[in-house]
């Protein structure tokens, strides 16, 4: 769909597209085209009415994943991106391609991702187009009226990272107030904040290379210029608060990890302390068993020759001798001393 108006100090009109090259001949004003698809129609027009380079019309029709800037003899073609969030923390890039004329202003919406609403995509020159209607801005040349256009997208930006610093000092909060839930959901959100900002960030800095590219062009009228050194500055200053926000946001992330190792130390002190514990528990249980098992072997000796010498047999060795009964006894006392010799000099006693 394309949208043609013609704007001059006394407002803005809106004529039908095959006016567009009447328009361009009218010295009391600037024509404004706005493009919410470039099809096959719109790309016919830029090419046959605006003479527009291939290269162009490629970069109108296809999305553009970075910020650009073409300078030709009689305009200047850009790409912009602004942010818009979308789930679990996604950013989605909403593209606004400016080609810049004489008297002439082509603003190109998208292409546009489906996951997003197509209001969301037009919402700078929506809100500028209300300013002229309502009569609180009248641009008086095509440079004016892409620098509130572009003034607009900075200020979308400046708002994404006002709602991230929000986000921010949330996650503070619950860091300092102990209150942050799963570890793991709790890093997922903490990184999804960080790419919200790195994303603005680097939208801010290609932006304002390029404006800074626009304001060295040699054919840039003199009463123009600060109006595009002025955008490269809030660019510029927008890139600076995403780095400041990025930065404090390290600072709660490195807090975290911090958190987490002295935990984790915690933890794994406990867990020596009672593996510690339990390995003294055992050693004591064996001590114990190597005593009351030499007391055991000591005992068992002479256990071991009353029951043979319990034995009612007939024919037994020393059965009929005067000194078997004390000879029975001293083997036996003999063998429980060797035997608590030998357990005392190995330790089990």
């Amino acid at each position: 769909m394309v949208d043609v108006r013609f704007v001059n100090r006394d407002g803005v009109r809106t004529f039908p597209e095959s006016q567009v090259a009447e328009l361009l001949t009218n010295p009391d004003g600037f024509v404004w085209v706005d493009i919410r698809d470039c099809g096959d129609q719109a790309l016919d027009m830029l090419r046959d009415t605006f003479h527009l380079h291939q290269m162009e019309l490629r970069d109108c029709a296809q999305r553009n994943r970075v910020p650009k800037m073409h300078a030709y003899a009689e305009h200047v073609f850009m790409v912009l991106h602004a942010p818009e969030k979308g789930e679990r923390g996604h950013v989605h890039f909403l593209e606004l391609n400016l080609i810049v004329g004489s008297n002439y202003l082509i603003t190109i919406h998208g292409p546009v991702n489906p996951a997003v609403q197509l209001g969301s995509a037009e919402r700078e020159t929506q809100a500028v187009l209300r300013r002229m209607s309502e009569g609180r801005l009248r641009p008086t040349t095509p440079v004016a009226l892409s620098h509130a256009i572009v003034s607009a997208l900075a200020g979308n930006q400046e708002q994404y990272i006002e709602a991230a610093t929000g986000d921010v000092w949330d996650l503070e909060q619950r860091l300092t107030g102990d209150q942050v839930g799963d570890p793991e959901e709790y890093l997922d959100d903490l990184f999804r904040v960080r790419h919200g900002l790195l994303a603005v960030r680097t939208m801010a800095a290609l932006s304002n290379a390029i404006f800074s590219r626009v304001a060295a062009l040699p054919g840039l009228p003199a009463a123009d210029a600060p109006l595009v050194s002025e955008i490269a500055d809030r660019f510029d200053r927008v890139r600076d608060v995403a780095d400041d926000e990025r930065e404090y946001l390290y600072g709660v992330i490195d807090y975290f990890q911090t958190t987490l190792v002295v935990k984790s130390s915690l933890n794994a002190q406990a867990q020596n302390e009672t593996i510690s514990r339990l390995a003294m528990a055992s050693y004591d249980q064996n001590e114990q068993i190597k005593k009351i098992s030499a007391w055991a072997a000591i005992l068992f000796a002479p256990t071991l020759i009353a029951s043979v010498y319990g034995m009612n047999f007939e024919h037994m060795p020393e059965l009929s001798w005067l000194f078997g009964y004390p000879y029975a006894l001293g083997v036996m006392l003999l063998a429980s001393l060797i035997l608590y010799r030998v357990f005392k000099r190995i330790g089990w006693l």
